[in-house]
Formats: structure tokens, sequence, C-alpha cells
């Protein structure tokens, strides 16, 4: 029992030197940091359920704002937090080959499927992969699958004008959610679902278990970052193998129908296909459709293409899905919850979108859509006071050097390894860059007011190369369902709405405690 008692003592010790000696990388590198927690380092209110993601985001920021970098501990790993404009472009855009890739994913060895999607992908082959896709996300692509994701837009008003009420009681994030979950099931797998009418549907049922970050699956992420070899021995994959095997199916059924009776459906199964034959290339140089969307860093080469496989295709329509499910129905929560509580700015809209629905007769067109200033402005601003996604991250592939700008800095050596994260949730509510952030402002974006915005300030969808290649489908969907919602309904807070909203502590995203109730209210001329 001594003996035990000594080993366990000793092995106690041990941890303690260990922990100790990684949670003093900071210190000893001269960079200014807040003292972390034992094991946890700073993170200890978020794992904990005391303080949400964004909110954690936030709090650091503003205690380092003047900083150009600081740093911070995940655990035990160190991570350095940039705040300064230029140096996020010099790291995200000019010196991107020295931080090309994103840390913390699992191992093809380990998942063998989720490895294969572009954002967990590295290096050369993230980069054939990207050069292969990016035709495939371009405005003339959006404008193929335009018609399948009004089609949604309009089946969701269709069933929520069908009801009694004068006002509809609504839970935002479960009504978009479903919406977005018809839009990817019908542009990304190439089947037709209605989750409004059918709740149960397989397709929602699994998406919901795939996009699930709570419980289990937070404390598997948790795993992912801290201890890649346990991940190894446990066997952990980021995606439950029902959900998988699932999606996989549909999609492998799908392609073979299509092959086999050569059915062509303008969806991004059709586009990966193509893509895979080669016959996807580079376009035009576009400009954005909207002040949010990314324009593509990653142009197509003469060499060959990757080969794409059955299993490639299952992996990006897989990542799609991930991203859009919560991403983009977060983003329509927030659309909503600000156009409920700003209703001059509503009516306003409104207006935008009554004299637009005239000109089309009643028709929305790609376009027209796109054209919808004041639509944008108002998204855009969404986006800016709440970014889905709070912080962005790289990770160092190549030794880099932060040169001294300031008479309190040194050289900062960045070794192979080091883990970046830009904290977009606190660079977009800086007062030092945009006024008031508080205050939800469409008119920041307006022809003559967006001039004056540093691009590196707003990165809702990343910067560089490695900036979300969704961008425009994301926001076309958005546009498509506030446009139909705002042209039939009024947006109206009701008994349950949470006013302000309070960010959930129990979620790693931007959920809100209590849910987000709203009313749509019918609009009577239409009626």
């Amino acid at each position: 029992m001594i003996m035990v008692g000594l080993l366990i003592a000793l092995l106690l010790v041990l941890i303690y030197v260990y922990v100790s000696k990684r949670q003093s990388f900071w210190k000893n590198k001269g960079v200014k940091h807040i003292k972390p927690v034992f094991l946890f380092g700073d993170i200890f209110r978020t794992a904990t359920q005391q303080e949400n993601f964004s909110a954690f985001i936030h709090r650091l920021y503003n205690q380092f704002k003047n900083e150009r970098y600081f740093g911070c501990y995940q655990f035990t790993t160190p991570i350095l937090i940039i705040n300064d404009l230029e140096l996020i472009k010099k790291i995200g855009i000019k010196s991107f080959d020295h931080f090309h890739d994103h840390p913390g994913f699992p191992s093809e060895e380990i998942d063998p499927l989720w490895s294969k999607n572009l954002a967990a992908s590295t290096g050369e082959k993230w980069r054939k992969m990207r050069t292969t896709l990016s035709p495939s996300f371009t405005s003339s692509k959006m404008k193929l699958m335009f018609n399948l994701i009004t089609n949604c837009a309009e089946e969701f008003v269709l069933y929520f004008k069908e009801q009694q009420e004068d006002v509809i009681t609504v839970e935002m994030k479960d009504i978009f959610t479903r919406y977005t979950n018809d839009v990817i099931a019908t542009s990304a797998f190439g089947i037709k679902c209605d989750s409004l009418r059918n709740k149960d549907n397989e397709f929602y049922k699994k998406g919901l278990i795939a996009t699930d970050f709570s419980g289990l699956a937070a404390l598997k992420l948790l795993i992912y970052q801290v201890s890649p070899m346990l991940t190894k021995l446990l066997k952990i994959k980021i995606i439950p193998e029902k959900a998988t095997n699932f999606f996989g199916k549909v999609i492998k059924d799908s392609i073979k129908m299509r092959e086999e009776q050569g059915i062509v459906r303008p969806d991004m199964i059709h586009l990966l296909m193509e893509a895979r034959k080669g016959n996807m290339h580079d376009e035009n140089v576009e400009a954005p459709e909207g002040f949010a969307a990314t324009e593509e860093g990653t142009k197509v080469s003469n060499n060959k293409q990757m080969e794409i496989t059955d299993e490639d295709i299952i992996a990006q329509a897989l990542i799609f899905f991930l991203a859009g499910f919560d991403t983009s129905s977060t983003l329509m929560c927030y659309v909503a919850y600000e156009l409920a509580i700003n209703l001059d700015i509503q009516a306003k809209l409104r207006e935008n979108i009554m004299s637009t629905d005239e000109k089309c007769n009643g028709k929305i067109t790609y376009e027209a859509l796109m054209k919808m200033k004041y639509l944008d402005m108002v998204i855009s601003e969404t986006l800016r006071k709440w970014p889905p996604t709070p912080a962005t991250d790289r990770i160092c592939v190549k030794d880099y050097t932060i040169p001294p700008e300031r008479p309190d800095e040194k050289p900062l050596v960045l070794a192979k390894g080091s883990t970046i994260w830009f904290p977009i949730y606190g660079l977009h509510r800086d007062p030092n860059i945009f006024e008031d952030p508080e205050r939800f402002d469409p008119e920041r974006f307006s022809d003559e007011n967006k001039s004056k915005i540093d691009p590196t300030s707003f990165i809702s969808f990343g910067i560089g190369p490695r900036n979300c290649i969704g961008s425009r489908f994301a926001l076309m969907e958005t546009k498509i369902l506030i446009y139909h919602i705002i042209k039939h309904f009024e947006i109206v807070p009701v008994k349950k709405s949470v006013i302000p909203v309070v960010l959930s502590k129990k979620h790693f995203n931007m959920t809100v405690e209590g849910g987000m109730w709203f009313g749509l209210k019918k609009n009577l001329k239409l009626k």
C-alpha cells in the first residue's frame, strides 16, 4: 500500500510538473497572458459551462485589446490570439504558406472519411481539393441551384400561411434548421424533404445527430485538442457512424442512379461529379455578391486536378451539411431577432422587398436578389454583430517570426505546430473599429460607408485562401428565405421572447438561453 501510495504521489508530481511547464510557455516567451487555471488553462469557465465561447473570446479580447497579440491556454496547449489587423492580414494572406492548415482534426487513420473533407484536409492535399472544388462554388453555379433553394423557401412560407392564427409563435432555431436541412438535402444530397410538415423525417433526425456537439460530443472535440494519441487509442470519430453511414448510402445511391440513368440535376452532387470528370473550369473572376461574400483565393492551375472518389464526394457533402445546418440557421436566427426588435429597419427592408417583388412580377430572380443592397446591408450587419463562428484558427506549418513593432516587444518565434486564433467576435465588437458596436446599424454597410471598413476587421467567413468556400451559398439561402418571410410576415416579439438574448453557457455555439421565440404576423394585405 505504501508503494502504491508513493507511485500515485510520484505520478501526481510528474503531472504537476508537466502541466506547470506547459502552462509557463507564454511567460517564458515574454508574451502577455492571463495566469492560467491549472490543467484547464483559460477555458475553465467555458469547459465548466459558466461562460459561452463567444463571451470567452470577447472577454479575452477586451482584456488585451491594446496589444498586437497575447497568449492563452486551451488546457495545456498554448494559443496565440492576434488582435492587430495588419498582423492578421500578414498571417492570413501574405504569409499563408506558413499558416495554411487548421489544427485539431483527427488523422486519416483515425477517421478516414472525415479527414477527406475540405476543412480537415492539410497541405498539398487541401490545395488540390480546394482547386478542384472552387469552380463548383462560383456565382454561376449558385445561380444553377437558385430555383431548388427558392422552392424550399416558398414551401417554408406556405406552411405558415396555412396556419389559422394571425400571429404564429415559433422557435426560430427550430424552424430555420428545418429549412437549412431541406436546402442541403435538395442541393447537396439530391433528395426532397419537407421538415416542417414531416418533422421526424430520417434526414433531419440524422442531421441532428451529426451536428450535435453538446455533452459527450463536446467532450470528443476537447479530446481531439488535448490528446490526439488518446483519440487514436479510443478510435473516436467526429460524426457518429450511424449518421455517416446514412448520408453515405444516400449519396452513393444517388450517384449510381444518376450514372446509370443519365440523370442531370442542378445540385452539388452533379457539380462534384462534373469535377471528377474534369469538366469544371475556373471562370472569370467575379465580384462577390454582397459585402460579406469571400473572394476565391485559390485558382485552378494547369496541373492535373486530384482524382475524386465517391468517398471524397460524401466527405464534402458532409462538411457542407455541418457548415450549413447550424451556422446558416444561426445567422437566420439573429437576422430575425434584430428585425423583430428594430421594427423601423424591418419596415425599410419590407419596402425594399415589395419594390423588388413588383419589378419581378412576384417571382424573385437570382440577379434581382443579388442587387438588393439593403437586404445585403442587413445580413452584413447581422454577421458583424453576431458572427456564427466566434473565432477562426490556423496552425504554423513551418517556423515563423513575428518582428517587433513596439518598444516593449521582441521578436516572437512561432515554432512549427504553434496554434493561432483570430478573435472574430472581439474584432466585430471593438468600438475602435466599429463605432457603437452594440447598436444594430445596417447603414454601416451602405455604399457611402462600407469603403471605410477595413476588410480584415470583418472576417465572418474567414480570411485569405483558407476562407469559407461556401459563403456565396450561405448568403444566397439566407437572403432567399428572409426575402420570402418579410414579404408575407412581420416578425414580432411575443410573450416567450427573451430580449435581449442571453447566450447559452451549455453550448459551444451561439445558441440562445431558453430558445429564440418570436411571432410571424401575417401580412393581411397579402392574405
